[in-house]
């Protein structure tokens, strides 16, 4: 992500919020289930466990999360800002900051738990969620957006997430290296789950599902669907290739539990019809979310 300094209408105490308690929450999955498990799920926080486990064998002290992350992004952000100009990344230097003073103070939290498998699962969780609200408030954490976002500006021909894929995937065969590979399985597991959270607060976990209806008998269709289940119905004009025949599709957006009472409806007036029905991850606008002001 080259910038995520976005302009919204939101007030910025709400993006403030949300960038603290994100990245609070984040601090508190490395501190409480990653690090004590040896758990690397990539960025700079990834790295530093794996640095805070080496440092110990090196040097006979442990080398804290909280001084590799600022170490690792103060000369990111320097670099950052000299390629791409001093507006870059306020949110995220903020979130950086941030992040790096809840793990100096959640270094203490006890132990929740010393099963690997609910480390892993709960772990992913609190991270996506913290990460959810940082990216709701367009910010990031740094280290390999900021690391992939300056080598981009040399390697043109990758994009950035590319790029952060292959940084993210070293540091998680670092951890395999150093903790087993194992360790790295769990890890990468938790990746997923940390992914799929995120997913679901930045797209919203109301799935909807939207059919596409061809039929000759379209008006009767409609007509019942507005009756029988309470939903708007579009007429899209269309034609019919094989057929050369001008035709009418019907679009109609519904719950999930609602699908099932709109193929039944189909069926009753044209067994003919042609449906197609796919997955819709978010609907803005009457009968379903509404925007937010």
């Amino acid at each position: 992500m080259n910038n995520l300094d976005i302009h919204t209408n939101r007030h910025p105490i709400y993006e403030f919020l949300l960038i603290v308690i994100g990245t609070l929450l984040l601090a508190i999955s490395i501190n409480v289930f990653f690090d004590p498990m040896n758990l690397v799920i990539g960025g700079v926080t990834g790295l530093a466990i794996v640095i805070k486990s080496i440092s110990l064998d090196v040097l006979g002290f442990e080398i804290p999360i909280w001084l590799t992350n600022i170490a690792i992004n103060i000369p990111l952000f320097v670099v950052a800002i000299y390629l791409k100009g001093k507006s870059f990344g306020r949110k995220t230097f903020f979130a950086t900051v941030v992040l790096t003073v809840g793990l100096y103070y959640t270094e203490g939290l006890p132990l929740i738990t010393q099963d690997i498998l609910l480390a892993t699962v709960y772990g992913g969780i609190v991270a996506g969620v913290g990460l959810g609200l940082v990216f709701q408030a367009f910010a990031t954490t740094g280290g390999t957006d900021l690391a992939a976002s300056i080598a981009q500006h040399y390697l043109r021909h990758l994009s950035v997430a590319r790029i952060m894929l292959f940084l993210d995937g070293i540091i998680v065969i670092s951890g395999a290296f150093v903790f087993g590979p194992e360790n790295a399985l769990y890890a990468i597991l938790s990746i997923f789950i940390t992914t799929k959270i995120i997913d679901g607060i930045l797209e919203g976990v109301h799935f909807s599902k939207a059919a596409f209806i061809i039929s000759d008998e379209y008006e009767e269709i409609a007509a019942s669907i507005l009756l029988n289940i309470d939903r708007g119905v579009t007429g899209i004009n269309g034609k019919g290739m094989f057929s050369t025949r001008d035709k009418q599709i019907l679009l109609c957006v519904v719950s999930k539990k609602e699908i099932v009472k709109l193929k039944e409806l189909v069926k009753e007036i044209d067994r003919k019809a042609f449906v197609i029905v796919a997955d819709v991850k978010e609907v803005l606008g009457e009968g379903f979310i509404e925007y937010k002001q």
